[in-house]
């Protein structure tokens, strides 16, 4: 059994992470592409997107983000090689942290309705399902 770590995520994981969320949202759209989101991410409290590492490789990402009222998690993946390791509820608890340090007191994340075992996952960790309508506009392309 390999060991493992969790650290900032940095440059020279993109390619690493990149493979990780093609294996993880084969049917993610376009505009969560990593080309697209980790740019993003890095302009925006780029302190709080986070990678597990094994053996240098990035096999584990979490993305979290907070706007002074609700914190939010997303593109939380593990390599399909290291799961059922402890990989993802450590990376949800990393972030978690790190959003209660900046003043977060809830967050909030989106699951697809049909994928049951993520939710499952989540609702381990504490998470429950909230009955809420999720609604969303598209502002530009990419």
């Amino acid at each position: 059994m390999s060991e493992w770590r969790i650290e900032p995520y940095r440059t020279d994981h993109f390619a690493d992470v990149r493979a990780l969320w093609r294996e993880a949202f084969p049917d993610d759209p376009p505009w969560n592409a990593a080309e697209v989101a980790i740019p993003a991410k890095l302009a925006v409290q780029p302190e709080r997107f986070l990678v597990a590492l094994d053996g240098g490789r990035a096999v584990g990402s979490i993305m979290a983000g907070y706007d002074g009222h609700r914190g939010w998690l997303y593109a939380v993946a593990v390599r399909n090689s290291h799961r059922r390791r402890g990989i993802g509820a450590a990376l949800v608890r990393a972030a978690e942290e790190r959003l209660r340090a900046g003043g977060c007191r809830k967050i909030n994340l989106q699951v697809r309705a049909t994928n049951r075992a993520v939710i499952e996952f989540y609702e381990r960790l504490g998470y429950a399902v909230e009955e809420r309508v999720s609604l969303g506009k598209r502002l530009a392309e990419g």
